[in-house]
């Protein structure tokens, strides 16, 4: 009795997990995000970044803030001669640059290894097809190996007329002059 009443305890304190239905989301503190969805912008921010254009757009940002704080009227100008502001966009833009390459980077190297497991996977069938290949073809070599060839049965036949050739003239079955003469008289 007393066993019963510890398992029940037991059942009532853990929540039973049912597989066959799904778990109850909890809430969470921080924000949910796709992976892949994320993965995917970074590669494209990473991709922009390593082009002339973005390099062209941020000379012109930087020579247009600094003509800007430099020349314009002085209740107007929001960075003032070091470019302390400046400078911490750029630093903004850096921190926030290399993690994107370096995710983008990750996920290449996800696709990478993938697409070589493949082609590794590809060329140990090719070589298992080309293996299976060259041992049906030892098969067939040495089966022919056995077969009669035209050229052979020819040199035989050859060998065969040759050999009649000179029976018949010992038997003077064939006359030398190639059997041109005719039991009809000449003419």
């Amino acid at each position: 009795m007393a066993e019963r009443t510890q398992e029940r305890d037991r059942e009532r304190t853990l929540p039973r997990i049912r597989l066959d239905q799904p778990r109850i989301r909890r809430s969470r503190l921080l924000p949910e995000y796709d992976p892949e969805a994320f993965g995917r912008m970074s590669e494209r921010i990473a991709r922009f970044l390593g082009t002339g254009r973005f390099i062209v757009w941020m000379t012109v940002m930087i020579i247009a803030w600094v003509v800007w704080n430099v020349s314009a009227p002085a209740h107007l100008r929001f960075d003032e001669y070091p470019f302390i502001f400046l400078t911490l966009m750029l630093s903004l833009q850096a921190s926030y640059a290399a993690p994107l390459i370096l995710l983008a980077q990750n996920r290449q190297d996800d696709r990478d290894r993938v697409n070589l497991e493949q082609d590794r996977k590809q060329n140990e069938r090719s070589i298992a097809d080309t293996e299976f290949l060259t041992r049906e073809i030892a098969a067939l070599r040495m089966g022919l190996g056995e077969v009669a060839t035209r050229d052979w049965i020819r040199s035989e036949l050859q060998d065969l007329m040759k050999e009649m050739e000179e029976r018949g003239r010992e038997r003077d079955l064939f006359p030398p002059d190639g059997g041109r003469h005719s039991d009809v008289p000449d003419a």
